[in-house]
């Protein structure tokens, strides 16, 4: 009883502090909490439905309202699998990545979580991609020196013939 008391929340300590039984306790907080279900319910399952790979701009964002919205169906008695958020993650991508979706799709994850790895490796490799790009886009550099003289001492020869 003790370790249960530890885990509430301060008011609900001092509202169930005469409460001696653990089961008594448990029935009063099923009964406080059940309703909660019935209103978080069709929000979470709405939220999920909409849903989309698309909407965030990284895939750690992505990852963590996908989440939330299947620990809150968890929550409310409704289980998300691991397919369902492999299926919601591969159907979800951009119009345009139609390729990567299928490329995606034939490497076969079983687990959402290697998937999820495998973009957020992907991600990083864009990021450094295009930082490289934006610190020295193409056709910026300068040629080296080394062209430069020989290309310098090629001109003073044909001068000289």
């Amino acid at each position: 009883m003790i370790f249960l008391r530890h885990h509430l929340d301060e008011s609900l300590k001092v509202e169930y502090l005469t409460v001696k039984d653990p089961l008594e306790l448990w029935i009063c907080l099923k009964g406080r909490y059940d309703p909660f279900k019935a209103t978080v319910l069709p929000r979470v399952r709405y939220e999920w439905m909409h849903l989309r790979f698309q909407d965030y701009k990284t895939v750690i964002e992505y990852n963590s309202i996908v989440f939330r919205t299947t620990s809150q169906l968890k929550l409310c008695g409704e289980v998300i699998k691991d397919d369902d958020m492999l299926e919601k993650t591969l159907t979800t991508f951009h119009a345009s990545n139609m390729i990567l979706h299928q490329q995606y799709r034939e490497k076969g994850f079983k687990k959402n979580s290697e998937l999820i790895s495998c973009l957020l490796v992907a991600e990083q490799h864009n990021d450094l991609l295009m930082k490289n790009h934006e610190a020295c886009p193409a056709g910026s550099a300068l040629l080296p020196k080394a062209h430069g003289a020989e290309a310098h001492d090629q001109s003073e020869i044909r001068q000289n013939n």
